[in-house]
């Protein structure tokens, strides 16, 4: 059974880029759930760009109204819980904001820089922070799954893992390719850095025993799709997941940042929210 929390009041909710492509996709998914469970959660206000916003502005979505700003200091507060699908320099931000008020940050963005990734650590020692390369509830499984199955046949299969996404995406691979890379590096008890080939040229010329090839495809809306090959000598597994909409990040968002509010400090995963 998946790990619910019962709501035991109401979860204050900022949602970051709130015109963009997820923001009003976690804005719907916010709408939804007000409606199947009335007072579970509130939207105190969508961030955006500063000097994208003027006075008074809103956005609506759905059945959903809510009020815009470009200060995300002012759209926090203690005990609230930031909802991030941004870039690394807003995600950044937000989280300096989240730090000085005492809110929660539920960051998903993708893309940041080792010396990012240090501080977004430093800040978990003051604030909850859960942290994943995707929100989907299938893919936060197939990472457990991916694991085990590499631990199980080691280095006498070849990995590949191949992913695809719309032509505006902006990181390469995504992070969710690298999270499933991470995984099958558990379970060879290897070092990534060490075995991660990321695409070929030229002559490369026979495949190493052990790497751990990444493949990035960009084209179209294609919305995400994921596939970690293990092939052998005469046989093959394909693990797969394939995102038919955003709402399903979204929902998993949503669902994360219900989790999180009142938690200690710390940096959480959505292995957590679900109890794996």
């Amino acid at each position: 059974m998946l790990a619910d929390e019962v709501f035991m009041s109401t979860t204050d909710i900022v949602v970051m880029g709130a015109r963009g492509r997820m923001g009003q996709m976690v804005l719907a998914a916010c709408s939804r759930r007000l409606k199947s469970e009335p007072g579970s959660l509130r939207v105190l206000a969508g961030v955006e760009a500063p000097g994208r916003v003027g006075p008074g502005e809103t956005t609506t979505v759905e059945d959903l109204q809510v009020p815009l700003t470009d200060n995300v200091a002012a759209a926090v507060k203690p005990g609230s819980v930031i909802i991030d699908f941004t870039s690394p320099a807003a995600s950044l931000a937000a989280l300096e904001a989240a730090v000085k008020v005492g809110a929660a940050h539920v960051l998903c963005t993708t893309g940041f820089q080792e010396e990012e990734k240090a501080r977004i650590q430093s800040a978990s020692a003051h604030i909850p922070i859960l942290m994943a390369p995707n929100m989907s509830l299938g893919v936060t499984l197939l990472f457990k799954v991916t694991e085990m199955v590499a631990k199980t046949l080691g280095d006498d299969f070849d990995v590949e893992i191949i992913e695809a996404h719309h032509n505006q995406k902006k990181d390469a691979p995504s992070g969710t390719a690298l999270g499933f890379a991470e995984a099958v590096a558990r379970g060879h008890a290897v070092n990534l850095s060490e075995k991660a080939n990321y695409g070929r040229e030229g002559l490369p010329g026979a495949r190493p025993k052990g790497e751990i090839g990444i493949h990035a495809v960009r084209g179209g809306d294609i919305v995400g799709d994921h596939i970690v090959l293990f092939a052998g000598d005469g046989e093959r597994i394909e693990i797969k997941h394939m995102a038919h909409s955003r709402m399903t990040f979204a929902q998993g968002a949503l669902r994360a940042a219900c989790w999180l509010r009142g938690r200690a400090p710390g940096l959480y995963t959505m292995n957590d929210v679900l109890g794996l």
